[in-house]
C-alpha cells in the first residue's frame, strides 16, 4: 500500500474505488479481446482478469500496477494451442510457467528490468499511447471489426492499424459518433481545473459518467429508427443462465501430459516473455506514479508466478502486469493496490450477476475513455522533452515508438534497446581515449590519454587511431587515469609496438603497471620494448 496509508488499507478508498471502476470498464473488453485474439475460450480472459486483480494484487507490492491477460502474449498463446493440441494441455504449461516465475523471483532475477534505459521506457509508454488512440478511433466512429485486445500493427483479421482507418471511413455510424463526441466532451470537461475543484467531480469520475450515459444512449436509441446499436457495437460478456452454469465454465489442466516435453518448452517461453513484459510495465508504472514509489521486482515476479499457477489451474490465460490498465488506474486517480484488487472483484461479480447490464455498454464509450488515456501517455510535450535531451536519448525513444506502432510491443522495445546499445558502442568507438587529430603539430609528440575503463568494446576505436598515426612521429599512450584495461587492448598496443618500428614511430607508455591496473600482463612494458 501507499506509505501514507499506514495500516488501514481503505485510507484512500475515495480515490481507489472510482479508479477501480474505470480500470474494470477498460479491462473487461480487453480481457475478452485478448482471449479472442489468442484463440482461447472467451471466459478464459475473464478468469485472468479476476486472477490478475485479486490474486496478484494481494501478493504484489506494486501500488498502482494492474495485472491481467496481455496482448503481447496472444501470438504465443495462439501458436501454443496449435502445438499442444488442446486448451487443457496449454493450461498445464501456464501452471509450470508460474512455477518458473516464482523461481526467477527467488533467484533475484527482477533486477533485469533496471537495465532498460529511461528513453526506451518512455518510448514504450508513448508508443502504447499512440497505438491505443489509433486502435480506438475506428470504435469511436462505429467500425468495430477490430478485436478489442489486438494491439499489433498486423492484425489478426489481415488488416493493419492504418488500413482500419480507411475501412472506418466506409462504415461511419452517426449514432456511434454522437456517443463518442459527447463522451470525449465529458472527459475533457472533467480534466479542466474548475471541474476538479467541484466536490461532485472528486467523487464521480468522468469515465463513470461516460459509461452511464453510454448505457442511457443505448436504451434511448432503441426507440429511434436507424439509430439502434447492434451487438457488434456493445461489450460482450458470456452470459450464464445460473450460478451453477457460471462455475461450469471453469476448465482444469490435463496433468496426464506432465511428461510432454513440449509443455515445458511452452512454459519456459511464457515465463520469460511474461516476466519481461511485467518488469517493463513495473518500470513504466513506477515512472508514472505521482509519488514515485519503487516496486520490489523480485516480489512482483513471485506474485505473477502465483497468479499464473492460479490461472492455469482454473482455466485462465497467462497474466502479466499490463501498462494499459496500470496507466488507466493512475490517470483515474488510483492511490494504492486496493484499486487493482477491487477491479478484480468487480470483474468476478459482474460476470456472475450482471453480464446483461455490462453488455449494454457501447464500445464507443470505452473508446473515448481509452483515447484520453492514450493521449495522456503520448503527450506532445514528451516528444519535445526527449528531443531537447539530445540524440542519445531521442533516437532510442523515437525508434521504440515507431517500432511499437509498426510491429508490436516486444519488437518495438527490442529495437529501441538495440538502438540504445548501438549508440553506446558508437560512443565507445569514439571516446575510449582522448586524441584530437586536428591538434597534431608536426614534430610534437602525440599523446593518447586512455579513459578510466577501457574495455574490449573500445578495440575498433583504438585500432583506428593507432593505424592512422603519421609516420616518423612520436606517440605517448598514457594509462595513468585508467582503472582497468582489457587484455584485448593490451594486445592491440603490443601489436602496434611491432609495426611502429617499420613506420619509424617512437612509442612511449605511461602508467602500464600490471599490479596497479590489475591486468594479467605484468611485464607488458618490457614485452613491447623488446619489439
Amino acid at each position: 500500500m501507499s506509505k501514507n496509508s499506514g495500516k488501514n488499507p481503505f485510507s484512500h478508498l475515495a480515490n481507489d474505488f472510482p479508479a477501480s471502476v474505470v480500470v474494470f470498464l477498460v479491462a473487461v473488453p480487453l480481457c475478452l479481446g485478448i482471449a479472442l485474439a489468442s484463440g482461447a475460450p472467451l471466459f478464459s480472459g475473464i478468469i485472468s482478469g479476476v486472477v490478475g486483480g485479486i490474486v496478484v494484487s494481494a501478493i504484489s507490492k506494486s501500488s498502482l500496477g494492474v495485472s491481467g491477460p496481455a496482448a503481447g502474449l496472444a501470438v504465443i498463446v495462439l501458436s501454443a494451442l496449435t502445438e499442444l493440441g488442446s486448451f487443457e494441455v496449454f493450461l498445464l504449461a501456464v501452471v509450470f510457467a508460474g512455477v518458473i516465475q516464482i523461481l526467477l523471483g527467488i533467484a533475484k532475477a527482477g533486477i533485469i528490468g533496471y537495465y532498460f534505459p529511461s528513453s526506451v521506457i518512455k518510448g514504450m509508454l508513448t508508443g502504447i499511447g499512440i497505438i491505443i488512440i489509433l486502435k480506438q478511433i475506428p470504435h469511436a466512429f462505429g467500425y468495430d471489426a477490430i478485436p478489442p485486445g489486438d494491439l499489433e500493427f498486423q492484425q489478426s483479421d489481415g488488416h493493419t492499424t492504418f488500413s482500419e482507418l480507411y475501412y472506418m471511413l466506409q462504415s461511419i455510424q452517426p449514432n456511434i459518433v454522437i456517443i463518442s463526441l459527447i463522451s470525449l466532451g465529458i472527459l475533457i470537461l472533467w480534466e479542466q481545473s474548475f471541474m476538479k475543484k467541484l466536490p461532485v467531480a472528486k467523487i464521480v469520475q468522468g469515465p463513470l459518467v461516460v459509461v452511464i450515459l453510454g448505457i442511457l444512449f443505448n436504451l434511448a436509441f432503441k426507440n429511434i429508427p436507424g439509430f439502434q446499436l447492434n451487438a457488434d457495437h456493445l461489450v460482450s460478456i458470456p452470459v450464464a443462465g445460473s450460478i451453477s452454469e457460471f462455475w461450469s465454465q471453469f476448465t482444469f489442466p490435463d496433468f496426464s501430459q506432465i511428461t510432454n516435453k513440449d509443455v515445458y518448452i511452452v512454459a519456459i517461453t511464457l515465463a520469460v516473455v511474461a516476466s519481461l513484459e511485467t518488469l517493463l510495465s513495473v518500470e513504466a508504472t513506477d515512472k508514472l506514479d505521482p509519488q514515485k514509489r519503487i516496486t520490489p521486482t523480485n516480489r512482483e515476479l513471485i506474485a505473477q508466478g502465483v497468479g499464473n499457477i492460479t490461472a492455469g489451474m482454473i482455466g485462465g490465460l497467462p497474466v502479466t502486469q499490463v501498462i494499459v490498465r496500470s496507466s488507466a488506474n493512475i490517470q483515474s486517480g488510483g492511490k494504492t493496490r486496493l484499486s487493482s484488487f477491487m477491479h478484480g472483484i468487480m470483474i468476478l461479480l459482474s460476470a456472475m450477476f450482471i453480464p446483461a447490464i455490462l453488455n449494454m455498454i457501447p464500445l464507443a464509450s470505452l473508446a473515448a475513455i481509452l483515447i484520453v488515456v492514450g493521449f495522456k501517455l503520448a503527450k506532445p510535450a514528451t516528444f519535445r522533452q526527449m528531443y531537447k535531451q539530445g540524440k542519445s536519448e531521442f533516437l532510442p525513444f523515437i525508434i521504440t515508438v515507431l517500432g511499437i506502432i509498426f510491429t508490436d510491443l516486444l519488437v518495438g522495445i527490442s529495437l529501441g534497446l538495440v538502438s540504445g546499445i548501438m549508440y553506446i558502442l558508437w560512443n565507445n568507438y569514439r571516446v575510449p581515449y582522448h586524441f584530437d587529430y586536428h591538434d597534431y603539430v608536426v614534430g610534437q609528440p602525440i599523446k593518447i590519454q586512455l579513459s578510466e575503463d577501457v574495455s574490449f568494446l573500445n578495440k575498433a576505436g583504438i585500432m583506428n587511431t593507432l593505424n592512422h598515426l603519421p609516420e616518423n612521429s612520436e606517440v605517448i599512450i598514457d594509462a595513468s587515469r585508467a582503472n582497468n584495461i582489457h587484455v584485448d587492448i593490451l594486445e592491440i598496443i603490443h601489436d602496434f609496438g611491432k609495426t611502429a618500428v617499420s613506420r619509424n614511430i617512437k612509442m612511449e607508455l605511461i602508467g602500464f603497471n600490471g599490479d596497479k591496473k590489475k591486468n594479467p600482463v605484468d611485464n607488458f612494458r618490457k614485452v613491447v620494448k623488446k619489439h
